[in-house]
């Protein structure tokens, strides 16, 4: 007998705020009442600049306080994901990670920051999601997620017949009235048009059949989907 598997469509909550987190050019970090905007984010990314680890006792290096206990300073980290193509409400996710430091933050600082994790959450149109810090550890950047933005403005740009295309494998209902239809997002699991009406919105998601282990398997994995859409549209032909 053969045992039914079910397909990962789409990234984890730890996956995508781990992705966010890698590729993030920029942050806001609110710490002692102050707030600091920080950007040109290098290649080590905010993670560069902030290491999360478990609450403990021992805090890091800094002055003792009262009864020779370090003080600690509530710290709040934001980062947000942007869609690259100019769709209409462009703010796809929020990450959001508060804990506590061992001294007031220093923006300008070329050293990592050591965090004590309170709470990491992930908040996009599926509501709000709190990520345990070891399933954020675990989790895999998505290798689209440093070119995404590139390979959104080429489709964008250069090849807006392929998204037409790829509309054929949406609801029916969701086309009607339609004024706008742009690549929102891609990873790993698939990608994802926002399809824009005149007062409302709707994201299709359309798998791909294999997940992505390598950046050079997209134009694979896309013709592959494009494929399906040509199918669709004969099957309707047909019909």
């Amino acid at each position: 007998m053969r045992l039914r598997t079910t397909r990962t469509t789409g990234p984890t909550p730890a996956e995508r705020m781990r992705s966010i987190i890698t590729v993030a050019h920029s942050m806001t970090v609110v710490a002692d009442g102050r707030r600091h905007e920080v950007h040109s984010l290098d290649g080590t990314a905010a993670m560069g600049r902030i290491h999360l680890h478990e609450p403990s006792d021992d805090l890091g290096s800094g002055d003792p306080g009262p009864g020779g206990r370090t003080p600690r300073v509530p710290i709040r980290v934001e980062l947000t994901d942007i869609a690259p193509a100019p769709v209409r409400d462009r703010l796809r996710a929020r990450v959001t990670l508060t804990g506590l430091v061992a001294a007031p933050y220093l923006a300008e600082t070329a050293e990592s920051t050591c965090v004590q994790l309170g709470q990491a959450v992930l908040e996009d149109a599926g509501g709000r999601t709190y990520v345990p810090l070891a399933q954020l550890e675990t989790a895999e950047t998505d290798p689209l997620a440093g070119c995404e933005a590139a390979m959104l403005h080429h489709l964008t740009a250069d090849h807006p017949d392929l998204v037409t295309r790829l509309l054929r494998l949406a609801d029916p209902g969701l086309t009607h009235g339609l004024e706008r239809a742009l690549p929102l997002a891609i990873d790993r699991y698939g990608i994802t048009l926002r399809l824009e009406h005149a007062t409302t919105h709707h994201d299709v998601r359309l798998p791909f059949p294999t997940a992505i282990t390598e950046v050079d398997q997209v134009g694979l994995q896309i013709h592959a989907v494009l494929t399906a859409a040509r199918r669709a549209a004969h099957s309707h032909l047909s019909a």
